[in-house]
């Protein structure tokens, strides 16, 4: 429960404090003192969106601190779950700057705004006077049964199967239009593949085809030019070979004599040795171009479904297009492992519908079973807040398809007056019936889901007299099982709390201030005669005040 909560430099507050008991804590104050600043500010804590124009002093930071006790409520596991350090009286704080930046710390340790509040709804119940609406929300109205029924673990069970089948369904609609497209294109994939695959195409070979193919087109000159260097070496009368061959026999009976001319006879046989080679190769260049003359023809028809493949899929060699060839070969690889993705998803979606049928028809019969008992519980607490002639009825109609929360739709309907046929809570009630009947609710679910602490924002509004004592019987009892907080108009329910806050401004210079102070059993008497009286108390007022204060103890 909140032990302690304190303020600063937030909307009309520059610094308060405020230390709620256990029990029934009222909180009363002039219209526009500031009582719901109280609530805005301790929404900062559990998790709300700062605004930086809330700022009282923007050259300050607005930091707001709740102390809570959270001893019995269970909560060490969510703490170690979120890597927070636990401790049975947790600090929850929050600094907001004038440049709209935002901390939240738990226990000094930094977190997001997501933890505080994922901590904070285990913390707090806030419920205004604008929260009726919440009434003819589907989840809340689900979520009130389910919490009835106990059906906390078995809705959890649902909501993953529901969410896993929702998931499975999406990849099968997904594969199945991917399958779809494949199909259209398959055939021209497998096309586009085999004429590569057909062309067996190697790496390097359009470099060599072109040689060879150019050596051949200049084949004639080729070979006369070969016979000409060949007739000048060994082929004439006079060819430089036989020349060579006897300048070297020339210098040869000399070559002892001189050194230079032993040298130069080497050189020339050296030269003469070379020639011969090159002569035989010439021999050899020759044989190579007597070769068949369809040889031709073949290079430039391979050539040409080179090129022509090239420009079809705009490369520039055979290696990239044999890389091509491989990408087509894994898409449609790929086209065929789809089909098989798709059966084994059908698979996996039947087997997940049954278990979420089964799942679903387990919540559906809990449901049903509570039914009755929260419609009578409900009932019961309308006739002891003033509404005996109260129709409340769970109205749950199976869906066509699994929905978010189970394969039935749940909807409170409610009349407040003999003869009427009970309908949806929008239609039916008047403000003040619709909080009676939220706080039916709400004292159910205080009940049920230990929360620490609730907190009332003029729920009593629309409600007077005799009513606004039942009203207020219903909330201390609830203060019994929880911490309550409540903001009040109205004297009955203000008696009622153990612990009486007093609200109000006082202003300094152009401003105004908001403050808060727990009030002495003599100024209590005094605040809850104000709320009987239109102006200052009257000694019957006063009176008053006080019965309705001993009656309450």
């Amino acid at each position: 429960m909140l032990v302690h909560l304190s303020i600063h430099n937030y909307a009309l507050i520059g610094s308060l404090e405020l230390a709620p008991g256990p029990g029934m804590n009222i909180i009363t104050g002039e219209t526009g003192a500031g009582k719901s600043i109280l609530l805005g500010a301790l929404g900062l804590i559990l998790g709300e969106r700062a605004d930086s124009q809330s700022l009282k002093d923007r050259s300050k930071k607005c930091i707001i601190e709740g102390k809570f006790n959270l001893d019995k409520y269970d909560l060490e596991p969510l703490f170690h779950r979120l890597d927070l350090d636990y401790s049975e009286e947790s600090i929850f704080r929050r600094e907001v700057t004038a440049e709209g930046k935002s901390r939240a710390f738990i226990n000094d340790t930094p977190v997001t705004l997501q933890v505080l509040k994922e901590i904070g709804s285990r913390l707090v119940d806030v419920h205004s006077q604008h929260e009726t609406l919440l009434l003819n929300h589907a989840y809340f109205q689900v979520m009130l049964l389910d919490l009835y029924a106990g059906n906390e673990s078995l809705f959890n069970k649902y909501t993953s199967a529901w969410t896993e089948h929702r998931k499975l369904s999406s990849e099968l609609i997904k594969c199945e239009e991917e399958e779809m497209r494949s199909a259209r294109e398959k055939d021209y994939l497998e096309f586009q593949f085999s004429e590569l695959d057909e062309a067996q195409l190697l790496e390097g070979e359009q470099e060599k085809h072109e040689s060879e193919l150019s050596s051949l087109e200049h084949a004639d000159g080729i070979r006369k030019a070969v016979n000409a260097v060949s007739e000048a070496l060994a082929g004439s009368d006079k060819n430089i070979l036989t020349t060579l061959s006897q300048a070297k026999n020339t210098l040869a009976p000399f070559i002892k004599f001189n050194k230079k001319a032993g040298e130069i006879s080497n050189r020339l046989q050296s030269a003469l040795l070379e020639l011969k080679d090159v002569n035989q190769e010439l021999d050899s260049v020759l044989s190579d171009l007597d070769i068949n003359p369809d040889r031709k023809t073949a290079l430039e028809e391979r050539l040409d479904l080179l090129y022509r493949l090239q420009q079809k899929h705009r490369v520039n060699t055979a290696g990239e297009l044999n890389a091509l060839r491989e990408e087509l070969a894994k898409k449609l690889e790929g086209i065929t492992s789809l089909g098989e993705q798709i059966i084994r998803i059908r698979k996996n979606l039947e087997a997940s519908f049954t278990s979420l049928e089964d799942i679903a028809s387990k919540l559906r019969e809990s449901r049903m079973k509570a039914v009755k008992t929260l419609e009578n519980e409900i009932l019961a607490i309308l006739e002891a807040l003033a509404i005996p002639n109260a129709s409340f009825v769970i109205d749950i109609r199976k869906l066509n398809v699994p929905g978010m929360f189970g394969t039935e739709e749940v909807r409170f309907l409610f009349s407040a007056n003999r003869g009427m046929d009970p309908k949806e809570l929008g239609k039916v009630a008047s403000g003040g019936e619709l909080s009676r009947l939220m706080l039916a609710l709400k004292s159910v679910i205080a009940r049920l889901s230990s929360l620490p602490t609730i907190i009332f924002d003029e729920i009593d509004s629309g409600v007077s007299g005799m009513i606004a004592g039942k009203v207020a019987g219903i909330m201390e009892k609830m203060g019994e099982k929880m911490q309550v907080i409540t903001i009040t108009h109205l004297p009955q329910v203000a008696s009622k709390g153990s612990t009486h806050f007093l609200v109000y401004k006082k202003e300094k210079g152009r401003l105004s201030e908001t403050y808060i102070r727990e009030l002495s059993k003599d100024e209590r008497i005094k605040e809850v005669a104000k709320m009987l009286s239109a102006g200052e108390p009257s000694k019957a007022a006063i009176s008053n005040a006080k019965e309705l204060l001993d009656k309450n103890g």
